[in-house]
């Protein structure tokens, strides 16, 4: 059996329900249509905001908030095939929390590494977010990065930058961390103008690069070893790699 869902949080609600209460066993789920013809039992669900709503409330009752909250951040890893796995998660807690605990079952297994990947790549992202000033004093950054991490970027910086305004924009997912005064949300941005830059930003964008430039000592550039450190996909945002292009 084949299921497939829009890939929307409520549309995998709407999934857990309709396995539940349906009995259902999927072997696969998809987020489109299978293109093969010969694909037998293919079940499509439509996305029903009441049923994600009962189900949620039951996973934040039934769940600790640690589990809960597990859920909530794998569903971030959206490059991932996660969706058995995370199925097979939740109906085990629902069955016994404890269990969740234990690694020697394969989908606790895989969620509890899947975690940890996010994580480190968020912590990595700590680092390799760079902002720029927009001629009002908001700092903006872009990043593109293989999970959706602004909303973990975004809590990270209003403690790091206190009253500072900022942007976090997620150029792939068309997503960004908006934070002005005591107002902070993560938004749908289907198109964004290229931002004015101020005046000083030029210049600071100059003093970065010499700065990356006069510590590198060219006889022992080690351009492997680099790209190890700052994998390319960190680089396309980074002020040191792109001050001069």
């Amino acid at each position: 059996m084949t299921i497939v869902y829009d890939k929307s949080f409520e549309g995998f609600l709407t999934l857990i329900y309709k396995v539940y209460y349906e009995k259902l066993r999927p072997q696969f789920i998809k987020t489109q249509m299978p293109q093969s013809l010969f694909s037998d039992d293919i079940i499509n669900i439509e996305t029903d905001l009441e049923l994600a709503q009962k189900v949620l409330k039951a996973l934040k009752e039934k769940f600790t908030k640690q589990n809960f909250e597990r859920i909530l951040n794998i569903f971030m890893c959206d490059t991932k095939e996660f969706e058995l796995y995370l199925l097979e998660y939740i109906m085990l807690g629902f069955k016994e929390q404890k269990q969740l605990n234990n690694i020697n079952i394969e989908a606790v297994r895989y969620i509890d590494t899947l975690e940890k990947e996010l994580f480190r790549d968020v912590h990595l992202m700590y680092g390799f977010t760079r902002f720029e000033e927009l001629e009002d004093g908001t700092l903006y950054a872009k990043i593109d990065n293989k999970f959706n991490i602004v909303y973990f970027l975004g809590k990270h910086f209003i403690k790091r930058l206190g009253d500072q305004n900022f942007i976090i924009h997620d150029i792939k997912r068309e997503l960004a961390f908006l934070k002005s005064g005591e107002q902070k949300s993560v938004q749908k941005v289907s198109s964004f103008d290229i931002p004015s830059y101020s005046q000083d930003e030029q210049k600071f964008k100059k003093l970065w690069s010499s700065f990356f430039n006069s510590v590198a000592i060219e006889s022992r550039a080690n351009k492997k070893l680099q790209q190890n450190m700052v994998p390319l996909i960190y680089r396309a945002y980074m002020t040191e790699f792109t001050a001069e292009e």
